[in-house]
């Protein structure tokens, strides 16, 4: 995180340099008297006390002009070198960062982190932070995502920033979903994005933290917006964490599955995996072409019976995810049933939620393969 260095370092460096040029012009002329004056002048770059004070004693500028000039050159670029860092490191954008589109910065803030995703997991704050981390509500969302970690500048207060935040949040039109806070946000450390570096967040009323989720609603896919400030942005000032949630629909008709193939993998295996959407209880049309496909391989060998098991991966609540498959599981079995009149003594529905994982979880490419339901020969 870049800190911000004292001001009157910035003033001083100024001065100094202002001087240094003073006193090399006075000096080209020959006015000795006028070129230590200016010198003399100068501030100290360190204090007093310190033994590395670069002060130029007067007796040296009764030597010969030329022998002079050299060395005040030399205590000029000295100073300019040491003061050189400082100014180009402070209030600068990380390398590659920029603001998102639908939001801007608040004034005079800059970027100190950077991040997107194309398409990633994000677990939306709907509620305050409760023991070990967990929001005591939230929605899972998928999509592609921004983040973005500002800080403001000097002698902002954390509420200036977030009134600020928040009024244009209402004016863009996005719908407050939830907000929260000194006292009203949790007291734990949590994290909305797991896959993203430094993500840890300290919720409680320590350090005057604000908070709010909002939605805006589009035709091409709906975005959310989850917003954290709290006073962490180095010299205590506002510090700003802005992530964004572009939802897109789901690809559909990605995966093909026939009844040969079907009866091939159950036959070989003792199951095979359909997909459906992530995070979704209910069969949408797309499905239909594989609900077909499982129905004619039912009614193709009328002995065969199946398990309908659905399964999610481990990202949420343990309960939330056992009662996700299990939902998702009712649901196929309510289709094939009802829609494609498959008897419903050869079918039976369970939930395993994230406890029978085929690839690791720790990637989303692993997470995908995880979240699906199975048939599972009885």
């Amino acid at each position: 995180m870049l800190r911000e260095q004292p001001r009157h370092w910035r003033r001083d460096s100024s001065l100094i340099r202002s001087q240094m040029i003073l006193g090399e012009a006075k000096e080209a002329q020959g006015d000795l008297s006028g070129a230590r004056d200016a010198l003399g002048a100068a501030p100290r770059l360190f204090d007093e006390q310190s033994p590395k004070s670069y002060e130029i004693p007067h007796h040296s500028l009764q030597e010969e002009p030329m022998t002079t000039f050299i060395r005040t050159l030399f205590v000029a670029c000295l100073l300019l070198g040491l003061s050189a860092p400082f100014a180009a490191g402070q209030d600068q954008d990380a390398e590659g960062s920029k603001d998102h589109p639908l939001i801007s910065r608040y004034p005079g803030s800059f970027i100190t982190r950077y991040l997107t995703k194309e398409f990633d997991e994000f677990t939306l704050p709907l509620g305050p932070v409760v023991d070990q981390g967990k929001f005591s509500k939230s929605q899972p969302l998928e999509g592609k995502i921004t983040r973005i970690v500002y800080v403001a500048p000097q002698g902002r207060t954390v509420l200036e920033v977030f009134r600020n935040y928040q009024g244009a949040l209402k004016k863009g039109g996005f719908e407050t979903l939830f907000t929260c806070g000194p006292q009203g946000c949790g007291s734990s450390i949590a994290n909305a994005y797991a896959n993203s570096p430094d993500n840890q967040d300290y919720w409680g009323p320590e350090h005057g933290i604000r908070y709010i989720s909002a939605k805006l609603a589009r035709p091409e896919g709906d975005v959310y917006v989850s917003l954290l400030i709290d006073d962490q942005g180095g010299d205590s000032r506002a510090n700003t964490e802005l992530y964004l949630i572009e939802v897109k629909p789901m690809e559909s008709d990605l995966i093909t599955v026939d009844a040969a193939t079907l009866a091939n993998d159950i036959n070989r295996t003792g199951h095979a995996s359909v997909y459906f959407d992530t995070g979704k209880a209910d069969v949408k049309p797309e499905s239909d072409a594989t609900m077909k496909e499982i129905a004619k391989l039912l009614q193709g060998d009328p002995k065969l019976k199946l398990y309908v098991v659905g399964h999610t991966d481990n990202q949420g609540a343990l309960d939330m995810n056992m009662d996700l498959s299990r939902r998702r599981a009712d649901a196929v079995l309510a289709a094939l049933t009802s829609k494609y009149a498959v008897p419903a003594g050869r079918l039976r529905s369970y939930g395993c939620g994230p406890y029978s994982p085929v690839a690791s979880n720790d990637s989303e490419e692993g997470r995908a393969k995880n979240r699906r339901v199975e048939l599972v020969k009885q």
